[in-house]
């Protein structure tokens, strides 16, 4: 049975280790000339380590048998020479090791954030942005040390470690055969604990993304928490949370101290043991006073290697949890695939929906049996009750989904077969919640691409109505807008969101919902917009509001997942019996009343 346990601890370890070098793999070998001078050093400081105590002790020795002071003079000078020398090293140590540390992890940062980009929006519903800030901040931040470090604590202290032993058997064996066996008992027992303590570190982390995801998601309802009164829910949710990451904390910390103290005792044992030896072989003449002075430093230098190896343990339990929830990331398949790059046709584009239907959970379809065909320069104007599957009808145009079955068509083109990059360029997108980056305004419209010239933007400005507005801002282009829209009004956040669909020259343009909370004034600003916004190019209007669907050729009725009706305005209007004809009836009735 014991032999049992101590399989399964030697086979997680070096699973463990396994994950660990495919890491290193990746983002250390590109830095192999900083490694190699990293190699160097770490030798360097070893030998300076091991040679300054054997320097120290023949000094000893020197003085107490009455040598001349000139030459212990030089003795002093060499061990200070030394001790200098090895302060230099650690510092070079230091500042490559950080290099490589840093330069490893922003570019695993880099990469777990250009996979999640790739993933489809599935997976980012089923995540909250807390989590995955977590993921690519926390989880790498915990390792930013472990990427340099680990090689060289554990190699470098393994090798002080192996070269301390040698020299204590050199001396007397029976030091080195006790030390020997404390060291070997020591670090059993510190892989022992590792192996229990680990899954504590990965509850950890994990109650620490769980309390990120919950605080970003209710700092952004914040107003409605407060308009709602629903403050006191939120605390008690967050203390229950904090509740629940204490447990895991103080569980995990109190393994992480189990590990020092067990190795603090058993070199405490060990160091009186090796003294009480060394005192005994001093009294029968084997060993000089500075050879006992040796034997008590290289005991003393045993113990730091093999507790900076019980640190780098320490640290290969948290760094284990985060090295499986980052390769658990990176694994993540994205399930929208990027066609073999079949070219869409010039100008604008044609819709088609060929018996498409769309669930995101197997028992619940939204979409059933959605069957379209929009003609190039046409606009349509989709209609229906709230999860009558409309927003979802145009995500798929832009691949966040696939349809479960079907095919959705662009140009005649499936979806399937082009490349995502190519098909959401040719596709602008204005929805309710417009998001602005707290950057300036020229940032905002071109998303930080420098390349626009500024006449460009104005010219967009004016075609849009907001020259005035663009003259009366302090700094012009340069103004500087903040993240959450302030000194906006809703009207002007969503022309901007236009101006940014202009500038890219999209042949399909989809609005979602773009004047839903609009009061009547910026609700004719907007209208000027979208009506230029829609010239010459293929449009999709999702709306409740009846009034915003005047642009619109066709009509799209949706219930339930499936088409009620589709057709062209003129003819829906003039059937007083369409559904489309009912729904401008009961509008109209609202508005008289």
């Amino acid at each position: 049975m014991k032999f049992r346990n101590w399989r399964l601890l030697l086979t997680s370890f070096f699973q463990t280790l396994n994950r660990y070098w495919r890491l290193l793999a990746n983002y250390l070998q590109p830095q192999w000339l900083r490694m190699i001078l990293l190699t160097i050093v770490l030798f360097a400081t070893i030998g300076v380590q091991v040679v300054t105590p054997l320097v120290t002790g023949y000094f000893i020795d020197q003085a107490t048998s009455g040598r001349a002071m000139n030459d212990l003079i030089l003795l002093a000078l060499l061990t200070i020479g030394l001790a200098l020398v090895g302060q230099g090293l650690a510092v070079a140590e230091t500042y490559v090791a950080e290099n490589v540390s840093w330069t490893a992890t922003n570019t695993l940062r880099g990469d777990l954030l250009a996979h999640l980009l790739r993933l489809d929006a599935s997976y980012h519903t089923a995540h909250t942005p807390g989590e995955l800030i977590e993921r690519v901040d926390g989880d790498v931040g915990t390792l930013a040390r472990f990427f340099s470090r680990f090689v060289v604590y554990v190699l470098g202290n393994g090798i002080l470690l192996l070269s301390v032993l040698v020299l204590l058997y050199s001396v007397d064996w029976r030091v080195g055969l006790g030390m020997t066996i404390f060291v070997i008992v020591a670090l059993i027992v510190m892989a022992r604990i590792r192996s229990v303590a680990t899954p504590a570190w990965a509850a950890d982390r994990q109650a620490s993304a769980d309390f990120y995801g919950f605080l970003s998601e209710y700092l952004a309802g914040l107003q409605d928490i407060r308009s709602s009164g629903a403050g006191a829910f939120v605390m008690r949710r967050c203390a229950e949370m904090m509740r629940s990451w204490l447990a895991a904390t103080r569980k995990a910390m109190m393994w992480g101290y189990a590990l020092g103290a067990s190795s603090q005792g058993l070199f405490l044992l060990g160091t009186v043991t090796t003294l009480v030896i060394s005192a005994i072989l001093f009294r029968n003449g084997s060993l000089t006073i500075g050879m006992v002075y040796l034997i008590f430093q290289y005991t003393q230098m045993l113990r730091r290697p093999t507790e900076q190896l019980r640190n780098e343990i320490q640290e290969l339990q948290q760094a284990d949890a985060s090295i499986i929830r980052i390769e658990d990331l990176l694994s993540r398949e994205p399930r929208v695939l990027d066609g073999p790059g079949v070219a869409l046709p010039l100008g604008p584009l044609a819709v088609e929906f060929d018996g498409v239907s769309f669930a995101y959970a197997e028992d619940a379809p939204l979409l059933r049996d959605v069957n379209i065909s929009l003609a190039p320069g046409r606009v349509l104007g989709v209609v229906g009750r709230t999860g009558s599957g409309k927003t979802t009808l145009t995500r798929l145009l832009l691949r966040f989904y696939d349809p479960t079955a079907g095919a959705v068509r662009l140009g005649g083109v499936d979806l399937r077969e082009t490349h995502i990059a190519d098909v959401r360029a040719r596709i602008g997108l204005v929805t309710q919640e417009v998001h602005l980056f707290q950057a300036s305004l020229r940032d905002n419209l071109t998303l930080f691409d420098e390349s626009v010239p500024d006449e460009k933007l104005r010219a967009v400005l004016d075609n849009l109505g907001l020259t005035d507005w663009l003259r009366e801002l302090p700094e012009g282009l340069d103004t500087q807008l903040l993240s959450d829209g302030a000194g906006l009004s809703a009207g002007q956040s969503q022309v901007l969101a236009c101006a940014r669909v202009l500038l890219r020259d999209p042949d399909l343009v989809i609005l979602d919902e773009a004047s839903s909370r609009l009061d009547p004034a910026t609700d004719r600003l907007l209208h000027t917009a979208l009506g230029r916004l829609l010239e010459g190019r293929t449009g999709i209007i999702i709306a409740h509001r009846l009034d915003t669907i005047a642009y619109a050729d066709d009509i799209l009725v949706l219930e339930n997942g499936q088409v009620r009706e589709y057709g062209s305005q003129a003819a829906l209007i003039a059937d007083t019996n369409s559904r489309f004809a009912g729904l401008l009836r009961v509008a109209t009735e609202e508005v008289n009343v």
